[in-house]
């Protein structure tokens, strides 16, 4: 990658149910403007941002009036697709990415492979359905709209963990940091690290 290069993804998706605005710039240093109206979904992605060295920004408005699903699904779309775009054919990049996060009680593995093959494993059970107004079941939405747009395959599982809080949080981060392993410029890497010779 040319060091004047940037790899960065805009996005602008709209429905009759969200408007989702995003920049993403994978080089980042961790630089965050998000405004989702999803309040725990903020969190989760600045987190995610922070913890990835991802600068992001993403202006959405939906139709929280009913509930966050649209939103929180929108976003994942939204956000997979910008990884996407910004690496492109995935030349020279490391492809796969390991984290084990810990978050207090909470230990969460998160494995992906920037394979162009969507998948998505979640071995989680979140114990309370609610987390202030969010409803926890649409961070299994979050990681398929997400894996399927990025065209990764994403494996999620919670190996042990109690509050639910700690649970979410340690899935984003774990996520950041597998996502910023896989995305890593590897010198040793000409095109697609593949024996197919293409992803």
């Amino acid at each position: 990658m040319n060091a004047m290069e940037q790899r960065r993804g805009l996005i602008h998706r709209v429905t009759r149910e969200t408007d989702i605005q995003l920049v993403l710039l994978v080089d980042g240093t961790g630089i965050v403007k998000i405004d989702t109206a999803v309040p725990f979904l903020d969190h989760m992605l600045t987190l995610f941002a922070v913890h990835g060295f991802f600068d992001l920004e993403i202006k959405a408005t939906g139709d929280v009036e009913v509930d966050g699903h649209h939103t929180v699904e929108d976003i994942g779309i939204c956000l997979g697709q910008a990884f996407a775009k910004a690496l492109g054919d995935k030349s020279g990049i490391n492809r796969y990415g390991l984290s084990y996060l810990p978050m207090d009680e909470t230990l969460a593995r998160v494995v992906v492979d920037l394979s162009n093959r969507p998948f998505l494993h979640y071995g989680v059970a979140v114990p309370d359905q609610k987390l202030g107004t969010f409803d926890t079941a649409l961070t299994l939405e979050f990681m398929r709209a997400f894996s399927q747009h990025a065209g990764v395959s994403l494996h999620i599982d919670l190996l042990h963990g109690e509050n639910s809080h700690h649970i979410i949080e340690a899935i984003f981060k774990g996520l950041a940091r597998a996502m910023a392993q896989a995305t890593g410029v590897n010198h040793m890497v000409t095109g697609a690290l593949s024996s197919k010779g293409v992803l």
